[in-house]
């Protein structure tokens, strides 16, 4: 078995709009055509079972249509065969009933969210990330958090490892995934301020950007038990990630639990 843990799509109309203007940020073509049948190929082809799928709400007032969107993917996998995909919801730091929207979102069966400070224009540290994410974790939620270097929306870097671990002392939440290996592009500080921390680490994006004896480094003094495996794509390559992965002088317990055993439990399947 083979979960993804960081995967992002589109609805079909919208993805033909928004694909072209986000890929141009990126040194390579996306992978897929940024909808849900595309990703599904893509797990096909790479023999992933579960891809979790992470919706960044940008604006505040589009909570509800990006709800209702994450909603279907649910409804329609619940039950399906073959390869299926699991959506988290997103909420934007500016809602003005923040708590109200937690509630929907815990009351609709969602089993985490997603934020991302970057694209949302907030520091994790600010107030606003901070009080999201203690009601998440009341909620006991999953919080799957964007950090470090972000080819769209390159400066200033609004979740690095410092602002990450103060938001961390502060709040001491549960279930945080963090993206990129705590910090994209930012490894060395990764290993001086969060590694041993009680969070997940996702391989999303990272796989393929970081030396791999230094993400063995982190695997191992972190704890393999709290790392999962993600592509990130459309922006990368499930099968190539996938490979990339493999190489990894990994035992096979290590390989496994990352692979799928961390997730599933994570997400109690």
């Amino acid at each position: 078995m083979i979960i993804d843990f960081h995967t992002h799509i589109f609805p079909d109309a919208l993805a033909k709009r928004v694909m072209p203007h986000l890929t141009a940020a990126f040194n390579e073509p996306p992978s897929i055509d940024g909808t849900a049948n595309g990703l599904l190929q893509s797990m096909r082809e790479s023999h992933i079972d579960l891809s979790v799928v992470l919706p960044v709400v940008t604006k505040p007032q589009q909570f509800h249509s990006i709800t209702q969107f994450a909603l279907q993917i649910n409804e329609r996998f619940e039950h399906a065969k073959g390869p299926r995909l699991l959506s988290f919801a997103g909420i934007h730091p500016d809602s003005e009933d923040y708590m109200g929207e937690l509630n929907t979102i815990k009351e609709l069966g969602f089993q985490g969210i997603k934020l991302h400070p970057d694209d949302q224009n907030v520091m994790i540290d600010d107030i606003r990330y901070k009080r999201i994410i203690a009601r998440a974790s009341e909620l006991d939620l999953i919080i799957s958090i964007h950090a470090g270097y972000d080819p769209t929306s390159p400066c200033p870097i609004h979740a690095a490892p410092r602002p990450i671990a103060r938001m961390l002392d502060d709040v001491r939440p549960n279930k945080v995934v963090l993206a990129h290996m705590g910090s994209n592009l930012f490894y060395d500080e990764v290993e001086r301020t969060l590694v041993g921390r009680d969070v997940y680490l996702d391989t999303s994006f990272s796989i393929r950007h970081i030396d791999p004896g230094q993400m063995l480094r982190i695997i191992r003094n972190h704890g393999h038990k709290k790392v999962l495996f993600g592509s990130d794509v459309p922006w990368t390559d499930q099968k190539k990630d996938l490979k990339t992965f493999m190489e990894l002088e990994l035992t096979p317990m290590e390989r496994e639990d990352i692979l799928y055993r961390n997730a599933r439990q994570l997400l109690h399947l």
